[in-house]
């Protein structure tokens, strides 16, 4: 189902208004039928339940899993990929550059669908293609 676009800009109300609680935002497209049923049902408030209940359970096969980290982290150092420096935190939820960063595809093998990679700073770090955000930091 293709993600309406109301549930982006409901996601950057909330990321503004919670900054706290950005991962609840950022979960919303992961499960955007879910997100939509519940606004219909209980407004915004509805919206953001829906959505972060359906990404929790979508989650779980969605993002690179404990044991598949070491593996995967290998797998990029082995690629010799550059590394872009960051001059700034790097952790979970920072909207990475348009420019000079490099995104590779997740090779199939992984299941990680959705997402692409980067290596920032000598460390391996999963982002949403379509806002540049930050997912999960491998280590």
């Amino acid at each position: 189902m293709r993600t309406q676009p109301w549930i982006a800009d409901l996601q950057d109300e909330v990321i503004t208004r919670c900054s706290g609680f950005w991962h609840l935002a950022n979960m919303l497209p992961l499960d955007g039928e879910k997100a939509q049923a519940g606004f219909f049902r209980a407004g915004p408030v509805g919206a953001v339940v829906g959505g972060a209940v359906g990404a929790a359970v979508g989650t779980v096969g969605g993002i690179l899993g404990v044991e598949d980290r070491p593996r995967f982290r290998e797998y990029v150092v082995h690629e010799q990929l550059p590394s872009y420096r960051y001059s700034d935190d790097l952790r979970v939820g920072v909207v990475l550059p348009e420019s000079g960063v490099t995104y590779y595809d997740v090779p199939a093998d992984y299941h990680v669908t959705g997402y692409r990679y980067t290596y920032v700073n000598d460390r391996v770090v999963l982002v949403d293609p379509r806002t540049r955000r930050v997912i999960q930091i491998i280590e």
